[in-house]
């Protein structure tokens, strides 16, 4: 059976809290994130890892989560934790549930086993089979090599997310701050290749692609200056880790006011001109600019950001009389 439309849904901020940590799961539900995903995976100690399952599915099916994307990271297809990490998770609380995602994803097998292992466990529940999306993290070379492969290997698939620490420690990175420039790579950014690589796979495949983490929790500067990075690329968002993240995020994510505004007139001019009662042409003017179809894909873009993230229109454009 094939999955349902995938709507992509607004992820500026995407909050992780440890599945272990009853307080903060608690205190998550009043956060302003975009996004929370509850973990299994390395915020959780091995010997806690079984009991996190249960505080999820706990708080999952009896927590006020509001409209947020709801999502859980299980452990990886290496470890001896996943394959009951998916089956109590979504058995206990798959109602409730809009993702898991996966981490350390290297092949496109990988994602297709837990497509596999998902509508095993919706079957047999009874639950909307291929309802739950996939988010799959890449935190290695090899990942990295086969993305478009692993985007592409079920309808599933919602988001792309990149590891900087794993991936960091895999490609032999000489540096121990998560996200910054290693020493010695004073030109550029050392990451650059690494985002694209993954934007244009996201992209290609209609995907959100989201920034991982910052560690330096209470370096907030920091924080805006890497989420920036990748904002103006295109990303989607970026993990949070602490709290006060949570509000830049939500703004380094969407678009300024102005800009959201201008974008939201070029749609509204574009497509009165381009009517037969605003004389059908291709190319007009706006004030002083000249917009055309590349003019209104590019708006589109915008507007798409700003919508989601609920802003509100300033300047309304009006047609001429």
């Amino acid at each position: 059976m094939p999955a349902p439309a995938r709507e992509l849904r607004a992820r500026r901020s995407c909050h992780a809290v440890p599945g272990s940590n009853p307080r903060f799961l608690e205190k998550a539900q009043g956060l302003d994130s975009d996004q929370v995903f509850l973990d299994l995976e390395d915020s959780v100690a091995p010997v806690a890892k079984e009991g996190a399952r249960a505080n999820i599915v706990e708080v999952l099916t009896t927590g006020e989560w509001g409209d947020r994307v709801r999502t859980v990271r299980v452990n990886d297809w290496t470890t001896r934790w996943t394959y009951r990490d998916v089956i109590e998770v979504v058995e206990g609380a798959g109602a409730h549930l809009d993702c898991l995602m996966l981490p350390k994803v290297q092949t496109a097998e990988q994602v297709a086993a837990l497509d596999l292992l998902l509508t095993q466990v919706e079957t047999a529940m009874g639950h909307e089979v291929g309802r739950i999306g996939i988010e799959a993290q890449i935190e290695n070379a090899l990942g990295l090599v086969n993305v478009d492969a692993i985007a592409t290997a079920s309808p599933r698939v919602e988001t792309i997310i990149f590891g900087p620490a794993d991936f960091m420690a895999s490609i032999n990175m000489k540096s121990l701050v998560v996200g910054e420039q290693p020493p010695g790579y004073d030109v550029g950014d050392a990451y650059h290749y690494i985002l694209m690589r993954l934007l244009m796979a996201a992209r290609a495949h209609d995907l959100q692609v989201i920034d991982g983490p910052y560690l330096q929790i209470r370096d907030l500067d920091g924080f805006r200056r890497v989420a920036g990075r990748s904002a103006a690329l295109g990303f989607d968002g970026k993990w949070t880790l602490h709290p006060s993240q949570i509000e830049v995020a939500n703004e380094v994510y969407s678009p300024l006011q102005a800009d959201y505004d201008h974008a939201e007139n070029i749609l509204d001019a574009y497509a009165y001109h381009t009517s037969e009662r605003g004389g059908a042409t291709g190319a007009v003017m706006l004030g002083d600019e000249m917009i055309d179809e590349a003019s209104r894909k590019m708006a589109l873009v915008i507007s798409g950001k700003g919508r989601a993230a609920g802003m509100s229109r300033g300047e309304v454009w009006t047609p001429p009389e």
